[in-house]
Protein backbone atom coordinates (compact mmCIF):
# COMPACT_ATOMS: atom_id res chain seq x y z
CA UNK A 1 0.00 0.00 0.00
CA UNK A 2 2.83 2.34 0.58
CA UNK A 3 4.01 2.20 -2.47
CA UNK A 4 0.82 3.38 -4.20
CA UNK A 5 1.40 6.25 -2.08
CA UNK A 6 4.33 7.23 -4.32
CA UNK A 7 2.79 7.65 -7.43
CA UNK A 8 1.78 10.47 -9.74
CA UNK A 9 0.00 10.30 -12.59
CA UNK A 10 -0.16 7.04 -13.02
CA UNK A 11 3.91 6.83 -12.69
CA UNK A 12 5.32 4.60 -9.96
CA UNK A 13 8.68 5.77 -7.68
CA UNK A 14 10.95 3.57 -5.55
CA UNK A 15 11.52 6.11 -2.92
CA UNK A 16 10.45 8.50 -1.16
CA UNK A 17 13.15 10.83 -2.14
CA UNK A 18 11.87 10.41 -5.87
CA UNK A 19 8.77 10.87 -4.83
CA UNK A 20 9.40 14.26 -3.18
CA UNK A 21 10.90 15.49 -6.15
CA UNK A 22 8.45 14.65 -8.64
CA UNK A 23 6.02 16.70 -6.36
CA UNK A 24 8.05 19.81 -6.55
CA UNK A 25 8.04 19.29 -10.12
CA UNK A 26 4.31 19.04 -10.15
CA UNK A 27 3.91 21.81 -8.06
CA UNK A 28 6.63 23.71 -10.18
CA UNK A 29 4.69 22.88 -13.43
CA UNK A 30 1.24 23.37 -12.40
CA UNK A 31 2.78 27.39 -11.57
CA UNK A 32 4.25 27.27 -15.07
CA UNK A 33 1.00 26.02 -16.75
CA UNK A 34 -1.25 28.33 -14.59
CA UNK A 35 -0.05 31.66 -16.06
CA UNK A 36 0.23 30.23 -19.82
CA UNK A 37 -2.27 28.85 -22.05
CA UNK A 38 -0.77 25.81 -24.08
CA UNK A 39 -3.34 25.70 -27.00
CA UNK A 40 -1.48 29.32 -27.72
CA UNK A 41 1.29 28.91 -30.35
CA UNK A 42 3.17 32.52 -28.69
CA UNK A 43 2.78 31.03 -25.35
CA UNK A 44 3.76 27.82 -26.07
CA UNK A 45 7.33 29.48 -27.93
CA UNK A 46 7.66 31.87 -24.88
CA UNK A 47 7.94 28.94 -22.82
CA UNK A 48 10.02 26.95 -24.75
CA UNK A 49 12.10 30.08 -25.12
CA UNK A 50 12.51 30.22 -21.18
CA UNK A 51 12.89 25.97 -20.83
CA UNK A 52 15.65 26.52 -23.34
CA UNK A 53 17.51 29.07 -21.46
CA UNK A 54 16.93 26.90 -18.33
CA UNK A 55 15.10 29.08 -16.58
CA UNK A 56 13.20 26.50 -14.96
CA UNK A 57 15.19 23.66 -13.06
CA UNK A 58 13.39 20.11 -12.95
CA UNK A 59 14.62 17.51 -10.28
CA UNK A 60 12.66 14.13 -11.67
CA UNK A 61 11.19 12.59 -14.53
CA UNK A 62 7.81 14.27 -14.49
CA UNK A 63 10.15 17.01 -15.06
CA UNK A 64 11.95 15.89 -17.82
CA UNK A 65 8.65 14.50 -19.07
CA UNK A 66 6.98 18.15 -19.25
CA UNK A 67 10.05 19.45 -21.14
CA UNK A 68 9.52 17.06 -23.61
CA UNK A 69 5.92 17.51 -24.36
CA UNK A 70 6.70 21.72 -24.46
CA UNK A 71 9.54 20.74 -27.28
CA UNK A 72 7.07 18.46 -29.15
CA UNK A 73 4.29 20.72 -29.06
CA UNK A 74 6.55 23.42 -29.71
CA UNK A 75 7.36 21.73 -33.10
CA UNK A 76 3.73 21.13 -34.33
CA UNK A 77 2.87 24.89 -33.57
CA UNK A 78 5.93 25.46 -35.91
CA UNK A 79 5.01 23.33 -38.57
CA UNK A 80 1.53 24.43 -38.48
CA UNK A 81 3.00 28.09 -39.02
CA UNK A 82 4.92 26.55 -42.11
CA UNK A 83 2.40 24.85 -43.38
CA UNK A 84 -0.16 28.14 -43.02
CA UNK A 85 2.21 30.03 -44.16
CA UNK A 86 3.00 28.15 -47.56
CA UNK A 87 -0.62 28.38 -48.62
CA UNK A 88 -0.76 31.75 -48.13
CA UNK A 89 2.12 32.06 -50.74
CA UNK A 90 0.38 29.57 -52.69
CA UNK A 91 -2.64 31.82 -52.78
CA UNK A 92 -1.01 34.92 -53.14
CA UNK A 93 0.69 33.23 -56.21
CA UNK A 94 -2.46 31.76 -57.90
CA UNK A 95 -3.83 35.97 -57.38
CA UNK A 96 -0.90 37.25 -58.83
CA UNK A 97 -1.67 34.49 -61.87
CA UNK A 98 -5.01 35.42 -62.20
CA UNK A 99 -4.01 39.29 -62.02
CA UNK A 100 -1.38 39.57 -64.41
CA UNK A 101 -1.51 41.00 -68.14
CA UNK A 102 -2.46 38.18 -70.71
CA UNK A 103 -0.35 38.28 -73.36
CA UNK A 104 -1.00 37.04 -76.69
CA UNK A 105 2.19 37.98 -78.76
CA UNK A 106 4.17 34.43 -79.02
CA UNK A 107 8.26 34.80 -78.76
CA UNK A 108 10.13 32.89 -81.48
CA UNK A 109 11.54 30.34 -78.96
CA UNK A 110 7.08 29.36 -78.25
CA UNK A 111 6.65 28.92 -82.16
CA UNK A 112 5.11 25.62 -82.31
CA UNK A 113 4.22 25.18 -78.83
CA UNK A 114 0.38 25.69 -77.65
CA UNK A 115 0.46 28.95 -75.91
CA UNK A 116 -0.77 29.08 -71.81
CA UNK A 117 -4.51 29.41 -71.75
CA UNK A 118 -5.61 32.94 -69.74
CA UNK A 119 -6.59 32.15 -66.31
CA UNK A 120 -10.83 33.13 -65.96
CA UNK A 121 -13.10 34.05 -63.02
CA UNK A 122 -14.62 30.71 -63.32
CA UNK A 123 -11.66 28.73 -62.27
CA UNK A 124 -10.95 30.36 -59.03
CA UNK A 125 -13.54 29.29 -55.75
CA UNK A 126 -16.22 32.09 -54.58
CA UNK A 127 -14.00 33.12 -51.65
CA UNK A 128 -10.76 33.91 -54.21
CA UNK A 129 -13.08 35.84 -56.75
CA UNK A 130 -14.31 38.25 -54.04
CA UNK A 131 -10.80 38.82 -53.16
CA UNK A 132 -9.90 39.25 -56.64
CA UNK A 133 -12.66 41.72 -57.41
CA UNK A 134 -12.34 43.59 -54.14
CA UNK A 135 -8.06 43.86 -55.03
CA UNK A 136 -8.94 45.04 -59.03
CA UNK A 137 -11.72 47.79 -57.39
CA UNK A 138 -9.09 48.75 -54.93
CA UNK A 139 -6.91 49.28 -57.86
CA UNK A 140 -9.13 51.48 -60.12
CA UNK A 141 -9.91 53.36 -57.08
CA UNK A 142 -6.34 53.79 -56.78
CA UNK A 143 -5.50 54.32 -60.25
CA UNK A 144 -8.55 57.33 -60.27
CA UNK A 145 -6.96 58.87 -57.61
CA UNK A 146 -3.79 59.03 -58.79
CA UNK A 147 -5.15 60.25 -62.15
CA UNK A 148 -6.86 63.09 -60.74
CA UNK A 149 -3.88 64.18 -58.61
CA UNK A 150 -1.96 64.21 -61.83
CA UNK A 151 -4.41 66.69 -63.10
CA UNK A 152 -4.27 69.03 -60.26
CA UNK A 153 -0.52 68.71 -60.17
CA UNK A 154 -0.47 69.48 -64.11
CA UNK A 155 -3.12 72.54 -63.41
CA UNK A 156 -1.33 74.02 -60.30
CA UNK A 157 2.47 73.61 -62.60
CA UNK A 158 1.07 74.96 -65.44
CA UNK A 159 -0.35 77.95 -63.88
CA UNK A 160 3.41 78.69 -61.23
CA UNK A 161 4.94 78.16 -64.81
CA UNK A 162 2.19 80.81 -66.84
CA UNK A 163 2.18 83.36 -63.45
CA UNK A 164 6.12 82.81 -63.59
CA UNK A 165 6.84 84.08 -66.83
CA UNK A 166 4.18 86.24 -67.47
CA UNK A 167 6.16 87.96 -64.34
CA UNK A 168 9.56 87.31 -65.85
CA UNK A 169 8.12 88.73 -69.66
CA UNK A 170 6.64 91.70 -67.78
CA UNK A 171 10.23 92.04 -65.74
CA UNK A 172 12.49 91.88 -69.36
CA UNK A 173 9.83 94.63 -70.68
CA UNK A 174 10.25 96.78 -67.99
CA UNK A 175 14.63 96.34 -67.69
CA UNK A 176 14.07 97.00 -71.60
CA UNK A 177 11.93 100.42 -70.97
CA UNK A 178 14.68 101.36 -68.29
CA UNK A 179 17.66 101.18 -71.02
CA UNK A 180 15.42 103.10 -73.01
CA UNK A 181 15.52 105.47 -71.02
CA UNK A 182 19.08 105.65 -69.97
CA UNK A 183 19.96 105.56 -73.77
CA UNK A 184 17.70 108.17 -73.93
CA UNK A 185 18.89 110.40 -70.79
CA UNK A 186 22.92 109.85 -72.07
CA UNK A 187 21.60 111.04 -75.83
CA UNK A 188 19.89 114.18 -73.99
CA UNK A 189 22.63 114.99 -72.03
CA UNK A 190 25.41 114.78 -75.31
CA UNK A 191 23.11 116.87 -76.94
CA UNK A 192 22.21 119.71 -74.23
CA UNK A 193 25.61 119.11 -72.37
CA UNK A 194 23.68 118.63 -69.38
CA UNK A 195 25.02 118.10 -66.13
CA UNK A 196 22.11 116.72 -64.02
CA UNK A 197 20.08 117.57 -61.06
CA UNK A 198 21.49 117.83 -57.25
CA UNK A 199 19.55 116.22 -54.86
CA UNK A 200 20.36 115.20 -51.01
CA UNK A 201 19.84 111.78 -50.74
CA UNK A 202 21.35 111.35 -47.35
CA UNK A 203 20.38 114.04 -44.87
CA UNK A 204 23.74 115.19 -44.21
CA UNK A 205 24.87 118.59 -44.31
CA UNK A 206 27.72 117.75 -46.82
CA UNK A 207 26.27 118.03 -50.45
CA UNK A 208 26.16 115.35 -52.56
CA UNK A 209 27.04 114.93 -56.19
CA UNK A 210 24.56 115.64 -58.93
CA UNK A 211 23.02 112.75 -60.70
CA UNK A 212 24.05 112.40 -64.03
CA UNK A 213 21.80 113.43 -66.98
CA UNK A 214 21.05 109.99 -68.32
CA UNK A 215 20.00 107.71 -64.69
CA UNK A 216 17.63 111.01 -63.97
CA UNK A 217 14.71 109.80 -65.25
CA UNK A 218 15.00 106.66 -63.78
CA UNK A 219 16.45 107.54 -60.79
CA UNK A 220 12.37 109.83 -60.23
CA UNK A 221 10.58 106.66 -60.98
CA UNK A 222 12.21 104.71 -58.08
CA UNK A 223 14.68 106.74 -55.74
CA UNK A 224 16.37 103.43 -54.75
CA UNK A 225 18.53 103.33 -57.34
CA UNK A 226 22.21 103.85 -56.90
CA UNK A 227 23.85 103.03 -60.09
CA UNK A 228 23.83 100.43 -63.05
CA UNK A 229 25.87 97.77 -64.51
CA UNK A 230 26.74 96.51 -67.61
CA UNK A 231 29.32 93.90 -68.87
CA UNK A 232 29.41 94.08 -72.44
CA UNK A 233 28.11 90.94 -74.71
CA UNK A 234 26.26 89.24 -71.57
CA UNK A 235 22.79 89.51 -70.42
CA UNK A 236 24.37 91.91 -67.18
CA UNK A 237 22.78 94.96 -68.15
CA UNK A 238 20.68 95.73 -65.17
CA UNK A 239 20.42 98.82 -62.55
CA UNK A 240 21.54 98.54 -59.41
CA UNK A 241 19.30 99.25 -56.49
CA UNK A 242 20.56 100.16 -52.71
CA UNK A 243 18.06 99.93 -49.39
CA UNK A 244 18.52 99.23 -45.86
CA UNK A 245 18.99 95.82 -45.90
CA UNK A 246 20.43 93.07 -47.77
CA UNK A 247 16.76 91.34 -48.38
CA UNK A 248 13.82 93.19 -49.60
CA UNK A 249 15.93 93.28 -53.21
CA UNK A 250 16.41 89.71 -53.23
CA UNK A 251 12.54 88.90 -54.32
CA UNK A 252 11.16 92.92 -54.95
CA UNK A 253 11.76 94.04 -59.12
CA UNK A 254 12.68 97.92 -59.78
CA UNK A 255 9.06 98.81 -59.79
CA UNK A 256 8.90 97.57 -55.81
CA UNK A 257 6.90 94.31 -56.91
CA UNK A 258 7.13 91.02 -55.23
CA UNK A 259 9.66 89.23 -58.37
CA UNK A 260 11.96 86.42 -57.39
CA UNK A 261 14.08 87.22 -60.03
CA UNK A 262 15.04 89.73 -57.45
CA UNK A 263 17.23 92.69 -58.60
CA UNK A 264 20.78 93.28 -58.73
CA UNK A 265 21.50 95.67 -55.59
CA UNK A 266 24.49 96.96 -53.45
CA UNK A 267 25.68 95.86 -49.87
CA UNK A 268 23.33 98.47 -47.66
CA UNK A 269 27.19 99.35 -46.17
CA UNK A 270 28.17 100.61 -49.18
CA UNK A 271 28.35 104.58 -49.58
CA UNK A 272 29.22 105.60 -52.90
CA UNK A 273 28.89 109.35 -51.56
CA UNK A 274 31.48 109.01 -49.16
CA UNK A 275 33.26 106.49 -50.78
CA UNK A 276 34.73 102.64 -49.80
CA UNK A 277 36.99 100.71 -50.51
CA UNK A 278 34.91 97.54 -51.90
CA UNK A 279 31.78 98.05 -53.54
CA UNK A 280 29.90 94.53 -53.38
CA UNK A 281 26.82 94.07 -55.49
CA UNK A 282 24.50 90.51 -55.12
CA UNK A 283 22.55 89.23 -57.79
CA UNK A 284 20.46 85.44 -58.08
CA UNK A 285 22.00 83.04 -60.15
CA UNK A 286 18.90 82.37 -62.13
CA UNK A 287 18.74 79.61 -64.53
CA UNK A 288 17.47 81.62 -67.15
CA UNK A 289 20.57 83.58 -67.33
CA UNK A 290 19.29 86.59 -65.91
CA UNK A 291 20.60 88.49 -62.94
CA UNK A 292 24.13 87.37 -61.93
CA UNK A 293 22.90 83.84 -64.28
CA UNK A 294 25.59 84.21 -66.26
CA UNK A 295 28.28 85.10 -63.79
CA UNK A 296 29.60 81.76 -63.38
CA UNK A 297 30.86 81.30 -66.84
CA UNK A 298 33.87 83.66 -65.36
CA UNK A 299 34.84 80.15 -63.91
CA UNK A 300 36.73 79.53 -67.69
CA UNK A 301 39.77 81.98 -68.66
CA UNK A 302 38.90 81.85 -71.85
CA UNK A 303 35.49 83.51 -70.89
CA UNK A 304 37.49 86.31 -68.67
CA UNK A 305 39.64 87.04 -72.16
CA UNK A 306 36.24 87.93 -73.91
CA UNK A 307 34.92 90.26 -70.97
CA UNK A 308 37.82 91.39 -68.79
CA UNK A 309 36.15 94.41 -68.28
CA UNK A 310 32.77 96.13 -66.26
CA UNK A 311 31.17 98.93 -66.96
CA UNK A 312 29.91 100.32 -63.19
CA UNK A 313 28.32 103.51 -63.20
CA UNK A 314 26.86 105.31 -59.66
CA UNK A 315 24.10 107.52 -60.30
CA UNK A 316 26.60 110.10 -59.86
CA UNK A 317 30.09 108.85 -61.77
CA UNK A 318 30.94 106.45 -64.57
CA UNK A 319 33.20 103.92 -63.92
CA UNK A 320 35.10 101.35 -65.50
CA UNK A 321 36.83 97.75 -63.74
CA UNK A 322 39.30 95.43 -64.79
CA UNK A 323 38.90 91.84 -63.57
CA UNK A 324 41.07 91.00 -61.15
CA UNK A 325 40.00 87.84 -59.14
CA UNK A 326 37.80 84.47 -59.65
CA UNK A 327 36.57 82.45 -56.73
CA UNK A 328 34.30 80.28 -55.31
CA UNK A 329 33.49 80.78 -51.44
CA UNK A 330 30.48 80.45 -49.16
CA UNK A 331 28.02 81.64 -46.64
CA UNK A 332 30.10 81.15 -43.31
CA UNK A 333 28.56 80.90 -39.61
CA UNK A 334 29.92 83.52 -37.30
CA UNK A 335 32.37 80.91 -35.53
CA UNK A 336 33.69 80.15 -38.37
CA UNK A 337 37.27 81.54 -38.72
CA UNK A 338 37.45 81.72 -42.83
CA UNK A 339 38.01 84.52 -45.15
CA UNK A 340 34.71 86.06 -45.41
CA UNK A 341 34.47 88.49 -48.81
CA UNK A 342 31.25 90.04 -48.03
CA UNK A 343 33.03 91.60 -44.70
CA UNK A 344 35.38 93.61 -47.11
CA UNK A 345 33.97 96.58 -47.52
CA UNK A 346 36.77 99.05 -45.87
CA UNK A 347 39.98 98.20 -44.63
CA UNK A 348 41.59 100.06 -41.66
CA UNK A 349 45.11 100.26 -42.77
CA UNK A 350 47.36 98.94 -46.03
CA UNK A 351 47.98 95.88 -43.84
CA UNK A 352 44.56 95.21 -43.35
CA UNK A 353 43.71 96.10 -46.98
CA UNK A 354 46.72 93.65 -48.43
CA UNK A 355 45.65 91.06 -46.44
CA UNK A 356 42.16 91.38 -48.11
CA UNK A 357 43.65 91.44 -51.72
CA UNK A 358 46.47 88.02 -50.85
CA UNK A 359 43.37 86.10 -49.39
CA UNK A 360 41.23 86.43 -52.76
CA UNK A 361 44.82 86.11 -54.53
CA UNK A 362 44.93 82.55 -53.25
CA UNK A 363 41.65 81.53 -53.96
CA UNK A 364 41.88 83.00 -57.21
CA UNK A 365 40.78 80.12 -59.63
CA UNK A 366 43.27 81.42 -62.64
CA UNK A 367 45.82 84.27 -62.64
CA UNK A 368 44.89 87.64 -64.38
CA UNK A 369 47.88 89.25 -64.12
CA UNK A 370 46.07 92.17 -62.08
CA UNK A 371 45.97 93.33 -58.89
CA UNK A 372 45.34 95.93 -56.22
CA UNK A 373 47.57 98.04 -54.40
CA UNK A 374 46.03 100.44 -51.04
CA UNK A 375 43.55 102.88 -51.97
CA UNK A 376 42.64 101.16 -55.30
CA UNK A 377 38.83 101.25 -55.37
CA UNK A 378 37.52 97.84 -56.11
CA UNK A 379 34.13 96.14 -57.20
CA UNK A 380 32.71 92.43 -56.02
CA UNK A 381 30.32 90.58 -57.87
CA UNK A 382 28.58 87.87 -55.75
CA UNK A 383 25.77 85.29 -56.78
CA UNK A 384 25.11 81.98 -55.67
CA UNK A 385 27.17 79.15 -56.70
CA UNK A 386 25.07 75.37 -56.55
CA UNK A 387 27.93 73.28 -56.07
CA UNK A 388 27.89 73.98 -52.28
CA UNK A 389 25.52 74.23 -49.58
CA UNK A 390 25.53 78.10 -49.15
CA UNK A 391 28.03 78.15 -51.84
CA UNK A 392 29.08 81.46 -53.85
CA UNK A 393 30.67 82.65 -57.09
CA UNK A 394 32.80 85.70 -56.80
CA UNK A 395 34.12 88.17 -59.42
CA UNK A 396 36.46 91.01 -57.93
CA UNK A 397 37.38 93.85 -60.15
CA UNK A 398 39.55 97.49 -59.96
CA UNK A 399 38.26 100.94 -61.11
CA UNK A 400 40.68 102.04 -64.35
CA UNK A 401 38.14 104.86 -65.03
Amino acid sequence: MAELKWAIDGRRFRTVEEYQAALRDKKLIDTITGNIDLNNAKDVERLYTELKQEKYHFESIVGRQFDDNIYELHKKFQAQEEQKAEKERLRKEKLKNALKPHKSIRTAGSRGRKPKERLKMDDFDADMQKEILLILRKKEKKRKIVMAACVVLCIVCFGYFGAYYQVAAKSAREFEELVALKKAGAVRAAENGAKGVQINLTGDDADTPDILAEYEAIYNKNKKLIGWIKIDDTLIDYPVMQTVNNEYYLDHNFNQEEDRNGCIFMDYQCDVVKGCDNIILYGHHMKSGKMFGSLNKYSQEAYYEEHPTIQFDTIYEKGEYQVMYVFRSKVYSEEDVNFKYYQFINAGSEKEFNSYINEMSALSLYDTGVTAVYGDELLTLSTCDYQETKGRFVVVAKRVK
